[in-house]
């Protein structure tokens, strides 16, 4: 599901500092800590680092990932210099309030999203300016027909649903009841109840489902979120339901930046590194994978 991580940028600005120098151990580990959430604060040098701050590059990182920062902001280059040693702005709590304090959220939304905050798993829910570009895609495709696969409590799907016409449809997949519930609840209150399928039980055997009865080449629109080592197989089935043209957007590819430590290898990670790299090689779409939230790719269907 969505994620209260910031994706990339947060953890892949430092990663595993394999070689520590002596007498700076717990300073780089608090280095490390700081900057996997966003929180860096550079005022002075280290003597005797290699890290230097105040807008100074500095190298801390494996694979040597130049950073500059200050109290306010940070960015990145990219460590190949064919890329133009181009800056890229790295997303810390006070930048990202910032981005959050200029998403239109309707208030039913915010609504749902502060019930929610309460709940297990909350951090499962897509962040506001993630509903804000789910919803702005649908509107700009003119999708009339979508799929969601995890719907949670329904954040995301209530923000496509508001913005689908009065004929339009969201077929909603989730397997969690005691979620739906609140998902229903706020469909019912958002009065847009007539636009949602919703179909509890796994989103796979409703996909399948879904092909059987006909309706493959039928949808314009497709947001994944749900079991990360079910991506590739929601994916195909999605391929076979969203028309030519249509898009497939999947959240979580950055899956907290780990995707991009080759020191991390767990089951989910790997699905998932995996995964990209066969979105990256499939040219039955056009892609774009977007730093914002955990990471989000979309596809368009060619």
């Amino acid at each position: 599901m969505g994620s209260s991580f910031l994706g990339f940028h947060r953890l892949s600005i430092v990663t595993h500092q394999h070689v520590i120098l002596p007498g700076f151990q717990k300073l780089l580990l608090k280095f490390h800590s700081s900057a996997a959430t966003g929180h860096i604060a550079c005022s002075k040098p280290i003597k005797g680092s290699s890290m230097r701050y105040g807008g100074r590059c500095m190298r801390a990182c494996s694979n040597k990932s130049k950073i500059r920062c200050c109290s306010s902001n940070a960015f990145i280059i990219a460590n190949d210099e064919k890329y133009g040693n181009k800056q890229v702005v790295s997303i810390n709590p006070r930048l990202y309030d910032y981005i959050l304090s200029n998403v239109r959220e309707p208030e039913i939304l915010q609504q749902l999203r502060e019930e929610t905050a309460s709940m297990h798993g909350c951090q499962m829910q897509v962040s506001p300016d993630q509903a804000q570009l789910l919803a702005m895609l649908v509107q700009i495709c003119g999708a009339e027909r979508c799929i969601e696969v995890g719907v949670y409590t329904g954040y995301s799907s209530l923000a496509v649903a508001l913005v689908l016409p009065e004929s339009g449809l969201l077929v909603a997949c989730e397997r969690d009841a005691k979620y739906l519930d609140v998902a229903k609840k706020y469909y019912d209150l958002a009065n847009v109840s007539h636009k949602v399928n919703v179909k509890h039980g796994l989103a796979a055997d409703a996909l399948k489902s879904m092909i059987l009865n006909g309706e493959a080449g039928s949808y314009d629109f497709a947001f994944v979120d749900a079991e990360k080592r079910m991506y590739q197989e929601y994916y195909e089935l999605l391929l076979q339901l969203v028309k030519v043209g249509g898009l497939i957007v999947i959240d979580n590819v950055l899956w907290h930046g780990k995707v991009a430590d080759p020191m991390v290898n767990d089951a989910k990670t790997v699905s998932i590194r995996n995964f990209n790299k066969n979105i990256m090689e499939d040219q039955r779409v056009s892609i774009s994978m977007v730093p914002i939230g955990d990471g989000m790719t979309i596809c368009q269907k060619r």
